[in-house]
């Protein structure tokens, strides 16, 4: 039977490079996402429901805040905006439950 050696290199560099990518701004998003939520007393999960209208409207604002600080396109700040959002709306859920 052949002996097979291990390159720990190799194989540590492609554990790394696996990695989920965590997009740039995103802690922050959910931080302004999470301050929207409580001074506009609008929850994102009533009632058993998403409310869809505010977690537009917590996205938008969150976009907006993150498109001028990083200086990118509207719709790369509202993909974060929005993954943020339903993040926090799916925690809302979680939480209600528990």
């Amino acid at each position: 039977m052949p002996h097979r050696t291990v390159s720990w290199t190799k194989l540590s560099r492609s554990l790394h490079d696996s990695r989920p990518v965590i997009a740039p701004g995103l802690l922050a998003a959910k931080a302004s996402i999470n301050l929207t939520v409580r001074y506009d007393r609008r929850p994102l999960f009533v009632a058993g429901k998403f409310d869809r209208s505010a977690i537009m409207r917590a996205a938008a604002k969150a976009a907006h805040l993150h498109q001028a600080r990083f200086g990118c396109s509207w719709a790369e700040a509202m993909s974060v905006a929005l993954q943020a959002a339903w993040g926090a709306a799916k925690m809302a859920r979680h939480m209600a439950a528990h």
